[in-house]
């Protein structure tokens, strides 16, 4: 019988990060997220990765 279900990623995903934040933010990162089509995870990611970069 064959395999089903979505293909394995070779990067997988295996961690999750919970946050909170204020609505003011909230509301600004869907808005970038919304005007960029991108979804707020890719806004989120994006910006970790800016962050963390700069200290290199």
């Amino acid at each position: 019988m064959a395999k089903m279900g979505r293909p394995k990623s070779e990067n997988a995903k295996k961690k999750t990060l919970s946050i909170r934040v204020e609505d003011a933010l909230y509301e600004r990162i869907c808005t970038y997220a919304e005007q960029h089509q991108l979804t707020v995870t890719e806004v989120v990611l994006q910006g970790l990765d800016k962050v963390l970069s700069d200290l290199e």
